[in-house]
């Protein structure tokens, strides 16, 4: 986001003057997405523009900052102003910004917290990495059935300041399992007496604090809500995960599927912050294992070599076959891939996947096939002498290759996502390079075979 040229000058006229409480004033007036954009603009100013502002505006800002922006800012501001400011974020937050940091740093900026927020933090820490658990945050509001409309709102005025979210009331009763859920408009619209039970229909959709992260970005989606319970195995209530978070995690995704699609591990870090040496280990394992993919396809061309040696021809039409191929399994596996990621598909519908993937297949390798025929025949009337007499065989074998390797194409790239989910692995390795490397090798076997179908008693 690009900043007013306005507010930059503003900006530097404050800071010229190194007077603590008109910088504060200052930026305590402003926006916080225009603070955190001073911040990526004058880096150097950065620990000095979080230091001088209110500690909740600070905590805001800081949130919403990128990863390494906030750890240099942790590094440069003062024990206290630390303390403060870890102690003023909302716990799933911190949670977040202490994942990404070493176990020693971690250990000292936890005793800098106080008692119940280290607790909570500890708490939050001991879940698997990727749960729901680390995402939740215990600032929520809750209530008991017996609780009249009138109580629920003198409860609300007591603690939801501190609370994430009041859009939703949670209801437990006395052992903190969780009950249902409320919107907070049933009680706005209710009369003052009325109990809490009475508004009750029992259909509370909740998250389990040890689920995958991705399975919560789902449930968000199918049930259009800004916020979720978290409960424990047994139904008690821990905490609640917004929709805040869920945006996060589908970034983070998009992130690291699009890296696995690419053909890498996911990096985990921003790309300018990641050591060398780890960036080689993560790009250099796909890498190897491409390579050795691709050599079988000098194994394949080497089986192929006498049928190659009678007829030259052929080697001029194999990276036309093996691209078409390799394309075509590429934008299956991204389609496929993608729908997967949002939902639209299931592992259950490999069979309509499969049918229309034959059928778009078949399309599309008849429309490359009927060029690469034309292609043929127009360049042998231009040239004669091109491809030689039998330049009409080989039009036909260049153009049913190409709907072979074509349909092949899409059957792969559409099908080893499904196969990869359903045996428990993550769809996005079977990423475009992997696609597009088992298509080569494949497809120079139907080339082949159909060249040695069609010309043999001819050029073979």
């Amino acid at each position: 986001m690009t900043l007013e040229p306005e507010l930059q000058e503003q900006f530097e006229e404050v800071i010229k003057t190194e007077n603590k409480l008109q910088i504060r004033d200052f930026l305590n007036d402003q926006n916080i997405s225009d603070v955190a954009d001073l911040i990526y603009e004058y880096p150097d100013y950065e620990s000095q523009i979080i230091a001088n502002m209110s500690v909740h505006r600070a905590a805001s800002v800081f949130k919403i900052l990128e990863f390494p922006v906030q750890k240099r800012i942790i590094q440069e501001l003062p024990p206290a102003t630390t303390a403060e400011l870890l102690n003023e974020l909302p716990a799933d937050d911190r949670t977040d910004f202490l994942e990404g940091l070493p176990s020693n740093v971690v250990r000292e900026l936890i005793k800098l917290l106080n008692p119940d927020e280290r607790k909570i933090t500890l708490s939050l820490l001991g879940y698997p990495e990727n749960s729901i658990g680390r995402l939740m945050t215990p600032d929520y509001v809750y209530v008991y059935p017996e609780n009249t409309i009138e109580e629920v709102f003198a409860t609300i005025r007591k603690y939801g300041k501190d609370s994430e979210t009041i859009n939703v009331i949670y209801v437990i009763n006395e052992q903190g399992e969780l009950l249902d859920d409320i919107r907070i408009r049933e009680f706005i619209l209710n009369p003052p007496d009325k109990r809490v039970s009475e508004l009750m229909d029992d259909r509370v959709v909740a998250l389990n604090a040890l689920d995958d992260q991705e399975t919560a970005s789902e449930i968000f989606k199918m049930n259009n809500r800004v916020a979720l319970p978290v409960v424990s195995q047994s139904n008690k209530l821990l905490g609640i995960v917004t929709i805040d978070d869920m945006l996060w995690v589908a970034s983070e995704e998009f992130s690291e599927d699009m890296q696995k699609i690419g053909g890498t591990e996911a990096l985990e870090q921003p790309y300018l912050e990641i050591p060398i040496l780890k960036l080689f280990r993560k790009r250099i394992v796909w890498l190897v294992v491409l390579f050795l993919g691709e050599m079988l396809t000098a194994t394949a061309m080497g089986y192929f070599q006498d049928e190659i040696a009678r007829a030259v021809v052929l080697a001029l039409f194999v990276p036309l076959i093996i691209s078409s191929g390799g394309n075509s399994g590429s934008q299956a596996s991204t389609l496929i891939i993608q729908a997967m990621a949002v939902g639209e598909i299931t592992v259950a519908d490999w069979w309509r996947v499969m049918r229309r993937e034959i059928i778009s297949g078949l399309l599309l390798g008849s429309v490359l096939g009927l060029i690469g025929f034309l292609r043929i025949i127009i360049w042998s009337q231009i040239f004669p002498h091109l491809y030689g007499i039998h330049y009409l065989f080989i039009g036909i074998t260049v153009g049913l290759s190409l709907i072979g390797v074509v349909l092949w194409g899409t059957l792969s790239g559409s099908m080893l996502p499904i196969i990869l989910k359903k045996s428990g692995a993550d769809p996005a390795v079977s990423s475009a390079p992997f696609v597009a490397t088992l298509v080569d090798v494949t497809g120079l076997i139907i080339y082949f075979s159909v060249a040695f179908t069609i010309l043999k008693g001819t050029l073979l």
